[in-house]
């Protein structure tokens, strides 16, 4: 696992800003660095030795020097890779994934990029410089499991300055300017992340998933294009019992190949089935291994915690289990480093349970296995099964449905209220993911800068544009997609990678594996929710192996206790926002008063909105003013 940064320019500029472009990131690498610098620009890592600790150093040329990479993430399947090209006739120097993009590249890539980024199997963001061609390839991982990032010229934006894996590093330029997106704001106050390509800083922009881009190093334009997107598999295939065998040989086989590691493995455990299943296949692979028990990781809380149900699961499999408890001075004052890491405010109470939780692992293990992706792929979240309900509305006769599509807009409250509002409602304004946070109107009322409509993000609508039949599938599938697309890329796996990466942890998702995905979009709906429960097919694969009050439980996750603290001492979570110049200049405060007031009164639990405003005046604070959050 690494941290990679590139910018082009002469070699006297590029030079100069390499090292602190490395520098500021180096807690994704703190083993080893390295950087290159060429006559029109220069790029570099800096490295968490994960595999070949001693031959992996970067950049990593080929035999004549004509092609270099840096490279942050893992390649699980390099050694079937390796295999192959060795029967071709290629030698190794190296036992590094590394090597094996560079000798990918040189036999497929430089004929079909396609073919070759749909051969890796992984978690990556890379650029390889080719020589003989004047360019760079920058590519990510299917999912966006690992970020990349890349600034354009405000006059072009089809010209690129530099890249890296984290923002900060594109900010050590001081000819880069720090100008904020209120266009992101906006978006950011209705979902709690950042869903625009362009970030909250105008002109950096977040590279897409399943995608490559070649950069011309002598126009330095960039022309992205993608490899590989998420496609259901038709109506799905309605064997239950071949279904569950390749649910359950998969995730086997995923997890096998994400423990391939040259330092140790542990594993992130919560009470729910996802993890449950994960820290399973650890341990039995360990056992037939002969090594030792796995060492196994929760967090929580005073008012809230998952370590009974966790500890049930580390009991029955015999896990070397450890558990993290956060207090409330602990959480507020984490916050500004928080806001640091994930570079733009990502208001998820839970990231601060992970920060602690990997700080802890990170005593013990290099990496960790975890459950991200399970709900995505296997339609873990109850909100999947609301179509089902919402059909009974939808099934009555044309009067009838007219009576409900009218009592549902009624100003009086009444029971059921809002689940006749929810049937008459169009998808596309439904559904805009897990979190919803402020309606649109809200945002209007609660923003004093003009909002350009234009550029406030609907899921349903961009899908559709750019997703064969999309408007065709049934709402459930739909409701995944949005996941895949919006909340599990700026929420889920920002959250992942900044709060494991701060502590050099490096995080590993054996649910999100392509061959995993293959296998998930042949699940029929009736597969998936069913007895009343959601990723049904994907708990009935692993009965009897995990224990069974687990296999029944409903999602957990990582839960915190904010709406309690904020009762119990609003001055101290209120402070940051009302100290913040920059929300009184952008927000109307009367409006952020009367929510917290409403919450101390406890005649709404506006916990979720009021971390929202938090976690921006800290992002503001952290890279506006000065010593905001120190480096």
């Amino acid at each position: 696992m690494c941290g990679i940064a590139g910018v082009l320019g002469t070699r006297a500029q590029t030079s100069q800003l390499i090292g602190p472009m490395l520098e500021v990131i180096r807690h994704r690498g703190p083993d080893d660095s390295g950087d290159y610098v060429g006559e029109d620009f220069a790029f570099g890592m800096t490295r968490l030795s994960i595999i070949d600790l001693a031959g992996g150093h970067q950049p990593m040329w080929n035999d004549d020097g004509s092609i270099g990479i840096v490279y942050n993430g893992e390649l699980y399947n390099f050694r079937e890779i390796n295999t192959r090209l060795a029967e071709q006739g290629q030698d190794f120097r190296t036992n590094s994934d590394t090597e094996t993009i560079i000798r990918l590249y040189e036999r497929v890539g430089r004929e079909s990029l396609t073919d070759m980024m749909r051969q890796l199997r992984g978690m990556f963001a890379f650029a390889i410089f080719d020589r003989d061609h004047n360019q760079l390839i920058l590519g990510r991982d299917h999912f966006g499991i690992k970020p990349l990032y890349y600034r354009v010229e405000s006059q072009d934006p089809a010209r690129v300055l530099s890249f890296g894996s984290e923002i900060k590093s594109l900010l050590t330029d001081q000819q880069c300017p720090r100008e904020v997106n209120f266009d992101a704001i906006a978006n950011y106050l209705r979902f709690q992340y950042n869903p625009l390509d362009e970030t909250f800083f105008r002109g950096v922009f977040r590279f897409p998933p399943g995608n490559y881009g070649v950069l011309d190093l002598s126009t330095r334009r960039i022309d992205i294009k993608p490899y590989w997107t998420y496609i259901f598999d038709g109506e799905g295939v309605d064997d239950e019992a071949a279904l569950v065998a390749q649910v359950r040989e998969v995730l086997e086989d995923s997890v096998e190949h994400h423990l391939i590691a040259d330092v140790p493995v542990g594993a992130f455990l919560s009470g729910g089935i996802d993890s449950a299943i994960t820290v399973t296949l650890v341990q039995e692979r360990r056992r037939a291994l002969g090594l030792d028990p796995v060492k196994t990781f929760t967090v929580g809380f005073d008012q809230v915690s998952e370590h009974r149900e966790a500890r049930e699961v580390a009991d029955r499999l015999a896990t070397d289990h450890q558990e993290v408890h956060v207090s409330l001075d602990q959480y507020l004052d984490v916050l500004p480093r928080i806001a640091w890491y994930f570079d733009e405010p990502v208001a998820d109470p839970s990231a601060v349970a992970l920060y602690f939780v990997a700080q802890a692992a990170r005593e013990h293990v290099t990496v960790v296995l975890s459950g991200e992706g399970a709900d995505e792929l296997f339609g873990g979240y109850r909100i999947y099964r609301e179509p089902i309900d919402l059909d009974r509305v939808r099934s009555l006769p044309k009067p009838l449905r007219s009576l409900a599509a009218w009592a549902s807009g009624l100003k009086r409250d009444f029971p059921g209220r809002n689940y006749l509002r929810r049937a008459a409602t169009a998808f596309n304004d439904r559904y805009i993911g897990n979190a919803s946070i402020f309606r649109p109107d809200e945002v209007r009322r609660l923003m004093r800068v003009p909002i350009d409509d234009s550029t406030q993000v609907v899921p349903g609508r961009e899908l559709a544009a750019i997703y064969p039949g999309f408007d065709d599938l049934p709402e459930s599938r739909r409701m995944q997609l949005v996941d895949m697309h919006y909340w599990l890329r700026g929420d889920i796996l920002a959250k992942a990678d900044r709060m494991t990466m701060a502590h050099s942890l490096e995080l590993r998702v054996p649910y999100l594996d392509v061959d995993v995905a293959a296998v998930s979009a042949r699940i029929p709906d009736s597969l998936k929710y069913r007895d009343g429960t959601t990723k049904w097919l994907l708990r009935r694969a692993f009965r009897g192996r995990v224990p069974q009050a687990t296999e029944g439980r409903d999602k957990l996750g990582f839960p915190t206790p904010f709406r309690h603290w904020l009762r119990e001492d609003p001055v101290a979570v209120m402070a940051p926002i009302r100290r913040s110049g920059f929300l009184r200049e952008v927000l109307d405060m009367e409006v952020v008063e009367d929510l917290a007031a409403a919450h101390a009164a406890g005649t709404a639990d506006n916990s979720r909105r009021i971390f929202v405003l938090l976690m921006l005046a800290l992002w503001h604070e952290a890279f506006f003013v000065p010593d905001g959050a120190a480096s």
